[in-house]
């Protein structure tokens, strides 16, 4: 075997040390940034989440289990928590160390100066605000409740906030008013027996208390004549009518149309929230609220209408176009990895593109840096050179010329740094002649 044969498997061996070598920083960014698009740019959903509801009883409650035979069907599970009130699911979903990921609130309550980083999936049904008082006295204003003996539900709740709120706008407080902190139940139970003049509650109109009281005797429904006027005031209430029979058609119930304030009930989440899963609630939400209701026409529900915290991206585009491409005609799962793969492949090659691009550039310099070794060997070796040369440093120097020239010729490189390699031959070969001319001279 000569030596040729000998060298090209070793050529061949150290080209593709080369290309390893000059590739390993490249590939490092690459598995670096695709992790971390992986795990932070495009995590996968989780498959649980917690909705805080409030009392465990009522409306939310209700809404919460429909939303959990839904969204069961796409493999997440809805875990269903109650909690003292609105303002107990607020400091929930502000909570970075709460689990809790979405929670029905009234509209109107809570700031997105307390609450920044809580956002809106939108409003989901009107939530009036029933005034029940017994007596033959005809109430119609907020104004003429001065002085009675209200309840207005249990604190930390979203009607006795409201309830408050819109008393406070008519004069009237705890300076010349007594309340009591009565639940729904309790406090229905204690104007029918006339512990109280007055309740509030806060309920759709289906609500089994609310038509409890309505159909009882000597119990009467206020309706508000200056309901616009409140509406205008506190921009999170709506002037509702409540239509003549609407109730009970049989008994006409109410008697005569009724006029109502009421804020909508919002479905809040955390910001963190993956988009797959808002979307998920978004379409649940669609599914149990746009049916025609009482005082909601159809497909009404779910809407823009949360004056509070700001509606997410994906309320958006879902209240534009409805949810996103893959979703419509994929399983929920693998429409998330479809989505998933997407978002990582673009930023990954928005990365990898450019990253090797630089291969080429590190393996040219690594090349070259051989070459520049050699050349300061070689010039190191020439400054040494002096015209008064012995034969003794003749001889050193023509060893040292010989090695340089050695380790060239086993330097291993691609064709096209061949022109290189024959001028660093023709330096050495210039070097060496200079030493023969002087050890004639």
């Amino acid at each position: 075997m000569n030596q040729k044969e000998h060298l090209l498997p070793e050529a061949t061996e150290r080209s593709f040390i080369d290309i390893l070598i000059a590739s390993l920083p490249a590939i490092l960014i690459v598995v670096v940034a695709i992790f971390v698009i992986y795990k932070y740019v495009a995590p996968a959903p989780k498959r649980h989440l917690v909705i805080s509801t409030g009392d465990g009883e009522g409306d939310y409650q209700n809404y919460a289990k429909l939303y959990k035979d839904i969204i069961k069907e796409d493999g997440v599970d809805l875990e269903i928590r109650p909690s003292k009130g609105a303002w107990e699911n607020l400091r929930n979903l502000q909570d970075p160390h709460s689990d809790v990921d979405v929670a029905f609130v009234e509209d109107g309550l809570g700031t997105t100066e307390k609450q920044p980083d809580v956002s809106s999936l939108g409003s989901l049904y009107y939530e009036p605000i029933w005034i029940f008082y017994k007596g033959n006295t005809d109430l119609r204003r907020l104004s003429q409740l001065k002085g009675k003996k209200i309840s207005m539900g249990e604190k930390g709740g979203g009607t006795h906030t409201m309830g408050k709120r819109i008393l406070k706008e008519s004069g009237i407080d705890e300076t010349n008013t007594s309340f009591v902190d009565f639940s729904p139940s309790v406090g229905a139970e204690a104007l029918q027996r006339g512990d109280i003049d007055v309740a509030l509650f806060m309920a759709t109109p289906d609500d089994p208390v609310i038509l409890a009281l309505a159909k009882s005797k000597n119990i009467h429904l206020v309706t508000l004549d200056q309901a616009e006027a409140i509406a205008r005031k506190l921009p999170y209430l709506h002037h509702l009518i409540l239509p003549r029979g609407v109730l009970d058609l049989k008994d006409d119930i109410p008697a005569h149309d009724v006029d109502l304030i009421s804020p909508t009930a919002t479905l809040l989440v955390k910001d963190s929230l993956h988009s797959a899963l808002m979307y998920l609630l978004l379409k649940a939400a669609a599914e149990v609220h746009s049916d025609p209701g009482l005082l909601e026409k159809k497909n009404e529900f779910p809407i823009d209408k949360d004056s509070i915290f700001p509606l997410t991206d994906e309320a958006k585009a879902f209240y534009k176009t409805g949810v996103p491409f893959w979703q419509r005609y994929l399983p929920f799962w693998l429409a998330t990895m479809v989505e998933r793969f997407i978002l990582l492949v673009i930023p990954a090659m928005a990365i990898i593109i450019p990253v090797f691009k630089l291969i080429p550039k590190i393996l040219d310099w690594r090349l070259k840096s051989r070459f520049y070794r050699r050349y300061g060997e070689l010039k190191l070796l020439e400054s040494h050179i002096t015209d008064q040369l012995s034969r003794e440093s003749y001889n050193n120097y023509l060893h040292q010329l010989d090695g340089i020239e050695e380790r060239v010729n086993r330097m291993k490189v691609p064709l096209d740094f061949s022109d290189q390699i024959y001028g660093l031959r023709e330096h050495i070969h210039f070097v060496r002649e200079r030493l023969d001319r002087l050890i004639k001279v």
